[in-house]
């Protein structure tokens, strides 16, 4: 396949997860909690990867590696939507999408000080400054409030560090495990290792008649099979073939359809900041990957 394709496929994928954040609040205003939500989707997930499951894969070969995918199930799942839902509680909603919205820059600073599977450019790193400056704009959408919380930051910093590992992980099992297996391990571990978060902290309880609702089901069957089941798998895909860096720096795009979708659905209004927030992350994107094209075509003719 075109490496371009896998380029196209981390946007869509970005632009998919940037409309969650519509839909989560839709079931929360019907009164899901977002760690029923969060575990709903992601069984929902699991559960139709199953028929697709060939004989061999129901563990890895080894401890370490099984490990390592219960790793990817807390960092991609659990703990990074407990984190980040738990933050909200805390803090301003503005300050939670500015936090996490470094992910890609965090990631940037891990796999170039931790990992060295990726060669790291220092334009990145300005490139990446560029578009969190514009995320800052999408997010405060012409209404600058910033209240720190100490609490509620700490939390969502360690959602977005979670993340952070989670890239970092499957970089290492994608040469080993194919996308599908490590998505599946995901859904499986992010459910299982949210046990415990129900018999201590909130009792799963929803009714059948909460389920049954159009609105319910139509969102669930949205975050579960769109959004988990195709684009965790998309997800790992393209980190495998783009590397973890250049695949994280798509995500700068959540914010942008996150706005839109908002305005589309709940009416919410666009500021001309916002939209100087849209140019400039698009800008930081675009610089980033025609930087990496040029640095992959001056290695080429030098080798």
């Amino acid at each position: 396949m075109n490496n371009k394709i896998y380029h196209i496929i981390a946007i869509v994928t970005a632009a998919i997860w940037g409309t969650t954040f519509i839909s989560s609040k839709i079931l929360l205003q019907e009164g899901l909690s977002p760690a029923m939500i969060m575990t709903l989707r992601f069984a929902m997930a699991y559960i139709c990867m199953l028929p697709f499951m060939r004989k061999g894969e129901i563990f890895c070969p080894n401890l370490k590696d099984e490990l390592l995918m219960m790793v990817l199930g807390i960092s991609g799942g659990s703990l990074y939507f407990l984190f980040e839902n738990t933050a909200l509680v805390y803090t301003l909603a503005s300050n939670v999408a500015i936090i996490i919205a470094a992910t890609p820059l965090l990631t940037t600073l891990a796999i170039h000080l931790i990992s060295r599977q990726e060669r790291v450019e220092r334009s990145m790193y300005l490139y990446s400054l560029l578009s969190l400056f514009g995320v800052g704009l999408v997010v405060f959408n012409g209404e600058f409030i910033l209240k720190l919380n100490p609490l509620g930051d700490i939390l969502t910093l360690g959602a977005a560090v979670m993340w952070v590992i989670y890239s970092i992980v499957v970089l290492y099992l994608q040469s080993r495990y194919a996308p599908l297996m490590i998505t599946r391990k995901v859904f499986f571990y992010g459910v299982v290792t949210l046990i415990p978060y129900f018999i201590f902290a909130e009792p799963f309880d929803i009714s059948l008649e909460t389920l049954s609702k159009p609105v319910v089901a139509g969102n669930l069957l949205y975050l579960g099979i769109l959004a988990s089941l195709i684009c965790y798998w998309t997800w790992n895909m393209v980190i495998e073939k783009l590397g973890a860096v250049h695949a994280t720096n798509y995500l700068y795009i959540n914010p942008i359809v996150a706005m839109i979708t908002a305005h589309v659905v709940l009416n919410e209004r666009i500021t001309p900041l916002a939209v100087i927030g849209t140019v400039l992350i698009l800008s930081g994107v675009y610089l980033a990957e025609r930087g990496k094209q040029k640095s992959n075509e001056i290695q080429s003719a030098s080798s």
